[in-house]
């Protein structure tokens, strides 16, 4: 039986950030357990590994967990690199207790590991020895920012990404590459990328000839594949007019992998829909998904097989191995009576002046005509709702609500121009696609015009906040979880890796900071009119607290209907299971008393 409890959704073992690593047939991955994250691999079945550590890399928004070398896994827990050899023997720790770590990435020869570091606002390549108690080294500086080290298989190079305030990783960035030279980097130059033009990905080929990256150039719509040699210099595009990129909102995120027969393993984004492609020189040949999958991530492998993270509208998240033949699952992420649920459809509308706007629909489960609907806004905002496995899509259809997922302007998936649409336009082209996102439901018979709810959390809980404000009516009731509600406060609070998001989304401070304030839902929290319902984490570094707090207090002021829970030791996001559990029993259960009952 499919989702149809808050309960049922704190049954998840694998989130859909899950890693998934692989290599000469061994998988491990990361798992949840009681809100922890922890290592787990397959053994000939799923066996649990240094048990007694949660996975916590904390760079940024986290990410870059794991990776295997040939005969250890390194990890990062209690923000140190660990070395976890092959045979199930104690883990070693690599690096000193201080800072964040993450993307931890072995030489081919196991004598260095490579990481992203973070210490008091400072990011760095750093480099540690696996058979000494040398203090690391750092091996690049100087950027604001670094992910996705890569090694060339004869220890001879290394690349990575390296970015800039005021840039986001999606906005532009430089591709580095180095000679690896004595106990340091020489030659370091750049090859690829620019101020608008993102790079992402770098992965050299298994014979180490090349090396390829995905590129967004300046002035292009789509996305491409490159490689470039190394001894030439040449640059050959092997595939464009893509949609090959993820927004990198965290460490060590993977599309692409050499896997079986020596190919080059890629996935591509069709308006949410993954593709999975094989290259080996010729044209690209489509390979087909495991069965019931509609997308993949977290793409790793060589020679003896591709493992990745797959699910479907109505498949649980699972850990998948092709060994060059077929696909096989080596772990389940849900209980098997999670599977199944009604089926979405990809929908397009038109928006303000004409706009398209994208969504995808999630029809009762009741099959009703004109039920109540929940329109549901992403975080980000620069991010995307796929086709992969949605558990509150799927819970609000079991209780007879449809349901829809709003891909705004801003959004990945849908090329440059329509992401870049909400630059300098934040709280303005997303909330004019919300409040045409209840037209829709309405006009289309997809629901009941008088009974749609709003809800969506960070930069969703923002536009949820601001088109209840500016469009009352339009919603009966609206749901804001760890959202925005003073920009200006936003720049000056949040954390290092969003602080200048807002250079783009609004306008750089101080010359823009009239508009921070006139776009901040602080300034048009009187004039909501319909039900609100306010959650936040006591520990939020992202949207802290006092934000919450001063919304809530100008909505007592102002006589309007809300209800304010806080979570105690939760940040931007829920992780404990009576958290998760609570949080939706609460959310149903307001939903149906505005628009149900009332």
């Amino acid at each position: 039986m499919p989702i149809r409890t808050p309960k049922d959704i704190t049954q998840a073992r694998l989130s859909p950030h899950a890693e998934v690593r692989a290599r000469t047939g061994r998988v491990y991955w990361t798992e949840q357990e009681g809100g922890r994250t922890l290592l787990t691999g397959w053994d000939g079945a799923p066996r649990r590994y240094a048990s007694h550590h949660a996975l916590n890399p904390e760079v940024g928004y986290g990410g870059g967990a794991l990776n295997l070398g040939e005969d250890a896994v390194f990890y990062v827990a209690e923000g140190r690199v660990w070395r976890l050899p092959q045979g199930g023997r104690e883990p070693v720790p690599l690096t000193p207790p201080f800072g964040a770590a993450a993307d931890p990435r072995p030489s081919p020869d196991g004598a260095r590991v490579v990481y992203v570091h973070h210490h008091e606002g400072r990011d760095v390549l750093a480099a540690a020895s696996t058979d000494s108690d040398d203090w690391p080294r750092v091996w690049a500086r100087g950027a604001d920012f670094y992910m996705q080290p890569a090694w060339s298989p004869d220890g001879a190079w290394l690349a990575w990404v390296e970015w800039d305030h005021p840039n986001m990783p999606w906005d532009g960035g430089r591709l580095m590459l180095a000679r690896v030279q004595g106990g340091g980097l020489a030659g370091a130059r750049q090859i690829a990328g620019g101020p608008r033009t993102p790079t992402f990905q770098p992965l050299f080929e298994p014979g180490g000839g090349g090396l390829f990256w995905i590129e967004n150039p300046e002035g292009a719509e789509l996305d491409r594949l490159v490689r470039f040699d190394l001894e030439t210099g040449e640059r050959v595009v092997w595939m464009k007019e893509r949609t090959f990129f993820e927004p990198a909102w965290t460490q060590g995120q993977r599309v692409m992998s050499f896997g079986p027969g020596g190919a080059l393993y890629l996935r591509e984004n069709r308006a949410g829909r993954a593709h999975l492609w094989r290259l080996t020189g010729g044209a690209p040949e489509e390979l087909p998904l495991p069965e019931g999958a509609a997308w993949l991530t977290s793409l790793s492998g060589d020679e003896a097989g591709l493992a990745a993270l797959a699910s479907g509208p109505t498949l649980g998240e699972r850990v998948v191995f092709h060994d060059g033949e077929a696909w096989r699952t080596r772990a389940h992420g849900w209980p098997a009576e999670a599977d199944g649920g009604v089926e979405p459809e990809a929908v397009t509308f038109r928006g303000e002046g004409g706009a398209e706007v994208h969504g995808l629909y999630y029809p009762p489960a009741s099959g009703a005509e004109r039920p109540p609907a929940v329109v549901s806004v992403h975080g980000g905002p620069t991010s995307q709702r796929t086709l992969a496995f949605n558990p509150p899509a799927q819970l609000f259809a079991a209780h007879g609500y449809a349901y829809l997922e709003l891909n705004y302007r801003g959004s990945t998936g849908y090329g440059r121009s329509y992401r870049e649409a909400l630059y300098g336009n934040w709280g303005v082209v997303d909330v004019a696609d919300a409040a045409a996102a209840a037209r829709f439901l309405a006009e289309s018979g997809r629901a009941d015009g008088e009974r749609l709810g709003l809800m969506g959390g960070s930069a969703g809980g923002y536009t949820t906040l601001m088109t209840l404000a500016l469009h009352p009516g339009v919603y009966r009731a609206g749901a804001s979880f760890y959202g925005v509600t003073d920009l200006l406060a936003l720049a000056r609070e949040t954390h290092k890796f969003e602080s200048r998001y807002t250079d783009r989304l609004v306008g750089p401070l101080p010359a823009a900071a009239r508009l921070y304030r006139e776009r901040s839902p602080l300034a048009h929290a009187h004039r909501i009119k319909d039900a609100l319902y306010v959650f936040q984490g006591s520990e939020d570094r992202v949207v802290p607290p006092n934000q919450a707090e001063e919304l809530v207090r100008i909505l007592r002021e102002h006589g309007v209907p809300h209800r304010y829970k806080v979570y105690e030791d939760e940040g931007h996001g829920w992780k404990k299971p009576e958290t998760i559990e609570d949080f939706y029993r609460d959310l149903l259960a307001f939903f149906e008393r505005e628009l149900v009952w009332r």
